[in-house]
């Protein structure tokens, strides 16, 4: 029985498809392969016939015209889309194929002319219940359901996926990258050790309102900008009659639209829970709540249109946030020392629940059924959890932990103040100490 090759590693080389680009790819394929690599073109239905040799690996790849080729197509500019649009999607059939082999895909080089495999190379999508978890060097494991929205499902907001992939291609021409988070929220934990190698950014946060931690800007409670008008008073007077952390303040941000059934069920979940609740529902979206709803729970809640979050995350009434876990309202939260119940709907979101729930300890996830609902019993379960269940003070220390973390780095003296300053006297000299100090890192 003839012995199985043992490879290296797999090398994925495509060329653009024409004479002068195959080439001397497949000549540089051969040269890997003789270093021990597994090496294959991956190269479109039309020229894949061209190609033989014996140390080589030939796979076929789609251009959209499959059986002509560029001849096929009317002009240059279609067959470059339709080679994008097509070859990004059988590449990463390609990549995902090789998964199940003993040889899996470990590297792709391409050609200049094609720089959208770059973006397959990084990150095959969509990602799939079978590929998982998803392990990145620094990062922790991400299941399916932790898995931003774009990642699963890539044709349900292609722009979106489509600026998301384009911010990085020349981020590395940037002087400063400048995150919104903080040192001791991302580094504090084994898998955050390894950040700083894979992303060299510069943290600034948490970016709120001076008032509600450091103090530093005179009169600094609000972000100076608001879509919606406020109503504090209302707000307010409601909460003062309540009990210290004995309500539950509810709001999905500015962008998310419920479902009607996922409004009647947050909507049945909270009066069934019994606890107080302060909901934030816009006008958009009032007739979507169940009839007789408020009347029924005016004892219990109260309804508005909108509110100031940060004031009333600092309410001492407030004993949990029901948030989408959008990360402005993330960071509120952890800044206040609010526990949260998650409820994701979209990108990042659902993310950002996982560290709160598994990384942060500082809340729970609302469990969705398979429409993406969550359900009343679920919401009244995850409540009472947060509120008052055996795992609610360490939530509520936590969450103490993480509000303590922020001020410290942004006061004076604190990772992202230091951070803050060490910007500025970049800006201030124009630039000059950061080449200063790459011309002494690369001893001129």
């Amino acid at each position: 029985m003839e012995k199985e090759q043992v490879w290296r590693g797999h090398v994925v080389v495509i060329p653009y498809p024409s004479q002068g680009h195959i080439n001397p790819l497949l000549q540089f394929a051969k040269r890997l392969a003789s270093k021990g690599l597994k090496a294959t073109i991956a190269t479109t239905h039309y020229t894949v016939k061209s190609i033989n040799t014996p140390i080589v690996s030939v796979e076929a790849i789609s251009d959209g015209y499959d059986e002509g080729g560029v001849a096929d197509a009317p002009d240059t500019d279609t067959y470059l889309k339709a080679f994008k649009s097509f070859g990004s999607k059988t590449l990463s059939q390609l990549i995902q194929k090789s998964e199940t082999t003993a040889s899996p895909v470990t590297c792709v080089i391409y050609d200049a002319f094609l720089p959208w495999a770059l973006d397959v190379g990084l990150l095959t999508l969509p990602i799939k219940m079978e590929d998982l978890p998803l392990s990145i060097p620094g990062l922790y494991k991400l299941n399916y359901p932790d898995l931003p929205a774009f990642l699963k499902d890539p044709d349900s907001h292609p722009a979106y996926l489509a600026m998301l992939l384009g911010q990085f291609h020349n981020l590395h021409q940037a002087d400063w990258i400048l995150g919104n988070t903080f040192d001791d929220l991302e580094l504090q934990f084994p898998a955050g050790e390894g950040i700083s190698d894979l992303w060299k950014g510069t943290l600034i946060g948490p970016m709120i309102p001076s008032a509600y931690l450091d103090g530093q800007i005179e009169g600094d409670r609000g972000y100076g900008a608001s879509l919606w008008k406020p109503l504090d008073d209302k707000c307010k007077k409601w909460l003062e009659l309540k009990p210290a952390g004995s309500v539950a303040y509810v709001s999905f941000g500015s962008m998310v639209a419920l479902t009607p059934k996922q409004m009647e069920e947050i909507a049945w979940g909270l009066k069934e829970s019994g606890i107080h609740f302060l909901w934030v529902v816009k006008e958009s979206e009032r007739g979507k709540l169940p009839q007789g709803f408020i009347e029924a729970t005016e004892e219990k809640g109260l309804v508005v249109t909108w509110c100031q979050q940060l004031e009333l995350l600092e309410n001492k009434a407030i004993g949990c946030f029901v948030t989408h876990c959008g990360w402005n309202s993330t960071l509120e939260a952890l800044c206040l020392g609010v526990p949260m119940v998650g409820v994701p709907k979209f990108s990042d979101q659902y993310t950002n629940v996982k560290f709160i729930e598994e990384v942060w300890g500082v809340g729970v996830r609302a469990k969705e059924e398979e429409d993406g609902t969550v359900g009343r019993e679920q919401l009244w379960f995850c409540l009472r959890e947060v509120m008052n269940g055996k795992r609610s003070q360490e939530m509520r220390r936590n969450a103490v932990k993480c509000r303590e973390l922020a001020k410290k780095a942004i006061s004076e003296g604190g990772s992202s103040d230091n951070n803050i300053n060490e910007f500025v006297s970049h800006v201030c000299s124009g630039g000059k100490e950061k080449v200063k100090e790459e011309k002494h890192m690369n001893g001129f």
